[in-house]
């Protein structure tokens, strides 16, 4: 399944032209901490259990990734993610999961509760038309542009802020407990096929890691680089729950 929604530039876009991807140096995905319930929260290979799917949902290879709207690390992954899936011939899917790093960047979980109202009110194409249109204007997240974005891309501008938005909160907070009880302390944090990957973030690389698995199940190399911080404490403070 192929779908359009990397390229939505447009130069009538009443949010204004799109800032597009940041310019980094290769970087590696980030390294998850030690845990022996490494799997938890992690969609299997049923994708009834994952909300945000791109790509074919009975794909034999699923990616996860925990991610920030925020972090410029995973606004440069999200088109090569979509790449290797587009690629690969329906062989691979993507999951998103959310993992806002509230305590580092201001805007994250706000941009979070956008992108889950733009699922809610307009699908899982509007969800990735939302996706790409807050990783393409990471210094553009206040409340009055993620409601221009949500409009834009057809999603409840009404829905994707303030009080309405609390609706998600619920959503986010489960992805982000998953991603600490999976070990994941930064972004972005990649699974492929419930094993960590912590190799370098680019096509070639994720090509080679999903086309063939080792005998010991991992996949790519060792490193870190990213963002990280947070903790599920943290969050459920941050919603006032904890």
């Amino acid at each position: 399944m192929s779908q359009d929604v990397s390229r939505d530039v447009d130069p009538t876009n009443p949010a204004g032209p799109d800032e597009g991807t940041p310019a980094l140096a290769p970087f590696n995905a980030v390294a998850v901490r030690d845990t022996d319930t490494s799997r938890i929260g992690l969609p299997d290979n049923d994708s009834a259990t994952a909300r945000h799917v791109f790509g074919n949902p009975e794909a034999e290879v699923c990616i996860v990734e925990f991610g920030d709207y925020e972090c410029p690390y995973c606004a440069g992954a999200a088109p090569v993610l979509h790449e290797v899936v587009e690629a690969s011939d329906g062989r691979v899917r993507l999951v998103f999961q959310n993992f806002p790093l509230f305590e580092t960047h201001a805007f994250a979980l706000t941009a979070a509760l956008a992108a889950e109202s733009a699922e809610a009110t307009g699908g899982p194409e509007v969800f990735w038309k939302m996706h790409h249109k807050l990783f393409k204007n990471q210094s553009r997240l206040t409340d009055a542009d993620l409601r221009l974005y949500a409009g834009y891309v057809g999603a409840d501008p009404e829905r994707a802020t303030g009080e309405a938005a609390q609706e998600f909160a619920p959503l986010v907070q489960a992805d982000y407990a998953a991603g600490v009880a999976s070990g994941v302390s930064g972004t972005p944090t990649l699974f492929i096929d419930g094993a960590a990957y912590q190799g370098v973030v680019d096509v070639p690389s994720l090509r080679r890691a999903t086309s063939g698995r080792r005998s010991d199940g991992t996949a790519g190399a060792t490193g870190m680089a990213g963002t990280t911080g947070g903790s599920a404490g943290g969050l459920r403070r941050f919603f006032g729950r904890g």
